[in-house]
């Protein structure tokens, strides 16, 4: 059975191996629904579930899997997409780009050297992201989370134009929003491997749920290519750009995305399934595509006492804030241009991707996806980050072919010099 075809409100019955229905048990996820589902998926105590048709998601944006492709996703095979606004390929050894050393056809960057690299036209899945009936499958717990609830974000959406009103500047972000209510659902991921009671690193992940991911952690953490972690899989509270609940959230610079992270979530996953999370920022990984990787980058920047360790795929470090906030005028776009080059280096690695065909429009740097994450690689590179750019041929936003083809290569690299204490 496909993994996006797992998920139930409540399983009926435990048909399900020994030991992964023990550990279902163990953290307080229920009776699981297939024995050869991998992982399986179950609702944690009181979780409200939708059940309509593929695997449940958060508000817009998408989810970060293989499949089911939408903006902010990490979708389907993708691969040769435009991006948004049908953007030109765009060629990586343009002038005033970073240079980049081209990579074979197919291959992945070594996962232990830092710089900037070039994949090719073709991206085929690496076989640690498909999955292996041999190797020992985590479980997903899933657990729902209201805005009434959230001290952090009680939930907006666009408010209707008024036709009396004056018109906006160009370009403005002073977009009108109202109140809105959303539910959210919280997958996380919890490994066969993992010890009752032991202190783990995890994955935080925007966009949730993330079934890629969930599959190549059990492939790559039974080979021991990474240690036993648990996957924080968050979706996010609606819509999508200036406006929207999910804009607000993950465009907005400042460190407030991490603190509803590590105030209201963090502590809800450790109640509900008895597992520890790791306080140790070098154990902790923020990872996102589109807007939901500028918010992961976020996370680390603006509390560096809890992440060090950042993924994005097409991450939006342009500028998209809504609200503008006076002190940081060009959104995340800021990053690239004055708060890296400005600060001493922090102790953040950084893994970091762009399609030829991404989005944005060329000549205005703080709209424009690939220009945006080449100045971020050549800021990052003047300051002495360890960091792995990758320009990718053939390849739209946030694209699935690619993904399948980097996320192992990729996690590799990211969890590089990871020691527990």
């Amino acid at each position: 059975m496909k993994r996006s075809h797992v998920f139930a409100a409540v399983a009926a019955a435990g048909l399900m191996v020994g030991s992964q229905a023990a550990l279902a048990q163990s953290v307080g996820c229920g009776s699981l629904p297939q024995a050869n589902a991998a992982p399986a998926y179950t609702t944690g105590p009181g979780a409200a579930l939708a059940a309509s048709g593929g695997a449940p998601r958060g508000g817009g944006g998408g989810g970060l899997g293989f499949s089911g492709a939408r903006r902010g996703a990490f979708g389907g095979s993708g691969a040769g997409r435009a991006g948004r606004g049908g953007a030109a390929v765009r060629d990586p050894h343009a002038a005033g780009n970073v240079d980049a050393r081209d990579l074979p056809d197919g291959e992945n960057a070594p996962n232990n050297v830092d710089g900037n690299f070039v994949l090719g036209p073709t991206h085929p899945a690496a076989p640690d992201t498909v999955e292996n009936a041999s190797v020992p499958k985590g479980v997903v717990c899933i657990f729902a989370m209201e805005s009434g609830d959230s001290k952090m974000y009680p939930g907006i959406t666009r408010a209707p134009r008024d036709p009396n009103a004056p018109p906006q500047p160009p370009n403005s972000r002073m977009i009108p929003v109202m109140p809105a209510p959303y539910s959210r659902r919280v997958y996380v991921y919890i490994p066969r491997q993992y010890v009752a009671g032991t202190v783990a690193p995890f994955i935080v992940g925007a966009d949730g749920p993330d079934n890629g991911l969930f599959t190549t952690l059990d492939n790559m953490i039974a080979a021991k290519k990474l240690p036993p972690m648990i996957a924080v899989s968050i979706g996010n509270g609606g819509g999508d750009g200036p406006g929207s609940e999910r804009g607000l959230e993950y465009d907005t610079m400042s460190g407030k995305y991490a603190e509803f992270v590590e105030t209201e979530v963090l502590p809800l996953v450790e109640k509900r399934y008895g597992v520890k999370l790791s306080k140790d920022p070098d154990a902790r990984l923020a990872m996102g595509g589109s807007s939901g990787g500028s918010v992961s980058f976020g996370m680390a920047w603006f509390h560096n006492d809890l992440y060090h360790r950042v993924l994005t795929y097409s991450g939006t470090y342009v500028n998209q804030q809504s609200p503008t906030d006076p002190n940081l005028p060009h959104g995340a776009f800021e990053l690239e241009e004055h708060l890296i080059p400005a600060a001493p280096a922090k102790p953040i690695r950084i893994w970091m991707e762009v399609g030829d065909r991404d989005n944005g429009r060329p000549g205005d740097d703080t709209h424009d996806w690939v220009a945006a994450n080449e100045i971020m690689a050549r800021a990052l590179a003047a300051k002495g980050y360890h960091y792995q750019f990758v320009f990718a041929r053939n390849a739209g936003h946030t694209d699935g072919a690619v993904k399948k083809q980097t996320l192992p290569e990729a996690l590799e690299y990211v969890w590089q010099g990871y020691k527990a204490k």
